[in-house]
């Protein structure tokens, strides 16, 4: 195709096997759109083309990747306010002719397997390192493994006392990103089956079990978002990089079948308990923030609960 279709906040640059989808940088355009810069999408990575109706008198031209094709899509499975969505491209109304040239040209363009999930990433996701801070930690990734570490203002005393973790990801079977827009937000590590054996008959083997999550807030595995912390343009696209990287790591079937499956492993980087001195001063940075109005009477007091009960 080798032509250009300019709309608003992002331009699509054709090529003969893929099409370059570029984002503006300027203060309208969504946070997410000018981490991402700029993103080449394969062809063989869409599954449909479609051409709609907009608002005030535009036309919205949308691709929609193939499941497995693009880690960032997947993480953020469906959770994306359409004004965020990096495969909608708006156009004023009067180009809707040639946006449906191009719609044509793209379904033409779509891979045989377009009706099919991929059984391979096709669209890079972002490259780590990255981190962000979520309320009770920060999360970090350096292309081999994902590192929480708690901050003690915000960690609940489980995680406390689980202490930092960190997670290769050989031991990860996926990833769970709830957005922070809405409710009860959070960033989850999906871990490896376990496995245990059964019976003592001709018949024994061995079964997988599923790791059974916790609840965000008490789960060593999990970030948990709130105001301000883990927005979605900066937890999202690394949720999309591990994402990346665990599928990468993933042993095919005859080498699965040959070998059992890594256990779940819970990584403590430091020690459990904190000192009573530690708590101390937890208890004094708390009440500092309870002053200046920054926690109700009831979260200071829950709190304080919580990290004297640790004593």
């Amino acid at each position: 195709m080798d032509d250009v279709l300019a709309g608003f906040h992002t331009v699509w640059e054709f090529s003969p096997d893929s099409v370059l989808i570029r984002y503006e940088r300027s203060i309208r355009t969504p946070k997410l759109f000018q981490v991402l810069g700029e993103r080449r999408i394969p062809y063989e990575a869409l599954a449909a083309v479609e051409l709609t109706q907009g608002k005030r008198g535009t036309v919205v031209l949308r691709a929609e990747p193939r499941p497995g094709a693009d880690p960032l899509m997947d993480a953020a499975d469906g959770q994306l306010k359409e004004g965020s969505d990096p495969y909608r491209l708006v156009l004023p109304a009067e180009r809707e002719l040639l946006a449906e040239y191009y719609a044509d040209e793209l379904r033409a363009a779509l891979g045989a397997s377009a009706d099919e999930p991929a059984d391979r990433c096709l669209v890079p996701a972002p490259t780590p390192p990255l981190n962000f801070k979520a309320y009770d930690g920060k999360a970090s990734f350096d292309g081999r493994s994902v590192s929480f570490r708690w901050f003690w203002t915000g960690a609940s005393s489980a995680k406390w006392k689980a202490g930092d973790q960190s997670f290769p990801v050989g031991e990860l079977a996926g990833v769970e990103w709830r957005s922070p827009e809405l409710f009860d937000g959070y960033l989850r590590l999906v871990q490896r089956r376990e496995e245990k054996n059964i019976g003592h008959t001709e018949h024994a083997g061995r079964i997988a079990l599923p790791v059974q999550p916790r609840q965000a807030d008490q789960d060593p595995a999990t970030v948990v978002f709130g105001l301000g912390y883990g927005p979605v343009h900066e937890s999202l696209p690394f949720a999309a990089a591990v994402l990346e990287a665990v599928r990468a790591a993933e042993p095919d079937e005859d080498a699965a079948a040959a070998r059992p499956h890594p256990r779940p492993a819970l990584a403590p980087v430091g020690e459990g308990r904190p000192d009573p001195a530690d708590i101390a001063d937890r208890i004094r940075h708390l009440g500092a923030l309870h002053e200046a109005g920054l926690l109700t009477d009831g979260e200071f007091s829950a709190k304080k609960a919580e990290l004297l009960a640790e004593l």
